[in-house]
C-alpha cells in the first residue's frame, strides 16, 4: 500500500497546444516577440538594396538601343519612364488596337529595375538626349517639384510658409531648376496614400520612381550626371519627410548617391546652402537627414566644410535644442564631424570638450579649463575662432569670477596669433562687450587686469587703435547691417506688390 504524506511529489503532464507549438517552431523556437516592440522599433535601416536592370541585362540588348530611330527611341524612353513612375498599362494596345494583357501592380523592385534600364539608355545614347530631348528631366521636376524649387521646405500652415529656397534660387543658373506645374491630372491618382496633408498630391509611386532614377543615374553615369541631379538635391531632402516609407527610403538613398559624386566646388555654392534651408523645414525627418548629410560632407569634403565653420556653428547650435531627440542627436554628431575638419593642431585635443560645451552649457567651464592649458603656436584663422568664441563668450558670462579670468587668458593668447583682422571681425561683437563688462565690474584687480589685457590684444587683432574705436566701428557696422536689411525687405515687398499688380 502506498502512503501519501507532505513530502510526496506528483508530476502532471502539461497539455500542449499543437497550433501554438507549430507557430513557435516556425518562428525558430524562441520566445515570441511582441510586434512593434522597442527592440524592433530601434533598429536602424540598413544599406539600400541594389538596383538591377530588367530589359538590358545582356550586351546584345544594350547594343540594340543604338539601332533605334529618334522617334522609336523617344517612344521607348517614354514607355520605360512610365514603368519608373508606376503607370498602369493602357487598356488597349495602341499598335494593334486589341485589348492589352493585364499587368500586375507595380512594385518598388519593378520601378527600380525600370530606373536602371532608363539610366542605361542615358549612358548609351547620351544623357542630354534622354533627359532633355525626351523631356525626362522636365517630367521628374513635375513630379518632385510641381510648385517649383522655391516652395521646397515650405508649409503654408507650418513654421516655414512659402518655402525656404526662394532666396537662393537666383544664384543658380541651371535651367532645370525652374520647375513647371503638373498639368496631367491622370498621374495624381495612387493606390498608396499620398502626402495630401503636406500639400503633396503626386502619387507616392511616381515620386519614389523619380528618386530611384536619380540614384540610378548617379551610380551608372557617375560625375557625368552631376549637372543634372545635383540641382535636385533639395527635392530629395524634401521627400525625406514624406508620410510614405517607400518615398522616404528612396529619397534618403538618392541624397546619399548625390553626395557621393558631388564635386568639392559645389559644397559651399549649393549643397551647404540647401542643407541650411532644409533645417527650417517643419518636418523633423528632413532636418535629421539634412544634418546627417552635412556630417557626411565633412568626411568627404573636409576643406570646404572647414571654411564654412563660421556659418555652420551658429546654425547647427540652434538644432541642438530641437524637441525631437533624433534631430538633437544628429545635430550633436554633425557639429562634432564639422569641427573635426579644423586643421589647427593646437585645439585638436580640446575639440570634443568644446563641442560638448556647445551642446551642453553646464560643461562650459570644463572646456575653458581645457583651452587654458592649450599653448597657441599656429595661426588662428576664422574657422578656429568660430569653434572657440561661442564657448569663450559663454564663459565670460559665468557667475564665478575665476572662470571669467580663464576666458580672458585664452582670449589674450589666441588674439596674438590671429591671422587677419577680417578673420576675427565677425567675433569682435561677441567678445568685446563682455570683456568690457569684466574689466569694469569685477571687484578683483587681477581679473580686471586679465580682462584689460585680453581686450587690448583683441582690439589690436581687429586692427583698431583703442577699445573705443573698436566699439564705435562695431556700432557703425551694425547700423549699416540693419539699414541694408530694411532696404532688402522693402525691395522684396515692392517686388511682390508689382508682381501681384501685373497678375491682376
Amino acid at each position: 500500500m502506498i502512503s501519501i504524506n507532505e513530502s510526496t511529489k506528483h508530476k502532471m503532464k502539461k497539455k500542449v497546444n499543437k497550433k501554438t507549438l507549430g507557430a513557435a517552431s516556425l518562428g525558430g523556437g524562441g520566445a515570441k516577440k511582441k510586434v512593434g516592440s522597442k527592440s524592433n522599433a530601434s533598429k536602424k535601416r540598413g544599406t539600400a538594396p541594389s538596383l538591377k536592370p530588367k530589359l538590358f541585362r545582356s550586351p546584345e540588348a544594350i547594343a540594340s538601343i543604338k539601332s533605334l530611330s529618334n522617334e522609336d527611341l523617344q517612344n521607348r524612353v517614354s514607355d520605360i519612364f512610365g514603368s519608373v513612375i508606376g503607370e498602369s498599362a493602357p487598356m488597349f494596345d495602341p499598335n494593334s488596337g486589341t485589348m492589352s494583357s493585364p499587368r500586375t501592380q507595380s512594385t518598388t523592385g519593378d520601378r527600380g529595375s525600370a530606373a536602371v534600364d532608363l539610366a542605361i539608355i542615358a549612358k548609351e545614347c547620351g544623357i542630354i538626349t534622354v533627359l532633355k530631348k525626351c523631356n525626362i528631366l522636365e517630367k521628374i521636376e513635375q513630379h518632385l517639384l510641381p510648385d517649383g524649387i522655391g516652395s521646397v521646405f515650405g508649409n503654408e500652415k507650418g513654421l516655414n510658409p512659402g518655402g525656404g529656397m526662394r532666396k537662393i534660387t537666383s544664384s543658380l543658373s541651371l535651367a532645370s531648376l525652374g520647375g513647371e506645374s503638373l498639368d496631367d491630372e491622370s498621374t495624381v491618382t495612387s493606390t498608396i496614400i499620398s502626402d495630401t496633408k503636406r500639400g503633396k498630391v503626386i502619387a507616392s509611386e511616381a515620386r519614389e520612381g523619380c528618386l530611384l532614377f536619380i540614384r540610378a543615374l548617379s551610380q551608372i553615369l557617375g560625375t557625368q550626371s552631376e549637372p543634372f541631379i545635383v540641382p535636385l538635391f533639395a527635392a530629395t531632402l524634401e521627400e525625406c519627410g514624406s508620410s510614405s516609407s517607400i518615398v522616404r527610403e528612396a529619397a534618403e538613398d538618392a541624397a546619399k548617391s548625390i553626395l557621393a559624386l558631388v564635386s568639392t566646388y559645389a559644397i559651399s555654392i549649393f549643397i551647404a546652402p540647401v542643407i541650411f534651408e532644409a533645417l527650417h523645414s517643419p518636418e523633423w525627418r528632413v532636418k535629421a537627414i539634412a544634418l546627417n548629410q552635412l556630417a557626411e560632407c565633412a568626411k568627404l569634403h573636409p576643406t570646404p566644410i572647414c571654411n564654412l565653420l563660421p556659418q555652420i556653428i551658429p546654425i547647427l547650435s540652434t538644432q541642438v535644442w530641437d524637441t525631437k531627440a533624433q534631430v538633437t542627436q544628429a545635430a550633436v554628431a554633425s557639429i562634432l564631424s564639422c569641427c573635426e575638419t579644423n586643421q589647427n593642431p593646437d585645439i585638436k585635443p580640446a575639440i570634443p570638450a568644446i563641442v560638448n560645451a556647445i551642446c551642453k552649457p553646464t560643461d562650459t567651464v570644463k572646456a575653458v579649463e581645457k583651452l587654458k592649458m592649450t599653448t597657441f603656436v599656429m595661426t588662428v584663422d576664422a574657422s578656429t575662432l568660430s569653434i572657440l568664441c561661442p564657448v569663450l563668450s559663454r564663459g565670460l558670462k559665468d557667475k564665478m569670477a575665476i572662470n571669467k579670468r580663464s576666458c580672458c587668458i585664452v582670449i589674450e593668447n589666441m588674439s596674438k596669433l590671429v591671422e587677419t583682422p577680417a578673420a576675427v571681425a565677425p567675433f569682435g561683437p561677441l567678445l568685446i562687450p563682455d570683456l568690457k563688462k569684466v574689466a569694469e565690474n569685477v571687484q578683483f584687480e587681477d581679473i580686471r587686469d586679465a580682462a584689460l589685457a585680453a581686450l587690448n590684444a583683441l582690439t589690436k587683432a581687429l586692427g583698431h587703435g583703442s577699445v573705443d574705436d573698436a566699439i564705435s566701428h562695431m556700432m557703425k557696422e551694425e547700423s549699416n547691417r540693419i539699414e541694408a536689411e530694411q532696404n532688402r525687405i522693402e525691395a522684396e515687398r515692392e517686388a511682390n506688390l508689382e508682381k501681384e499688380n501685373w497678375q491682376n
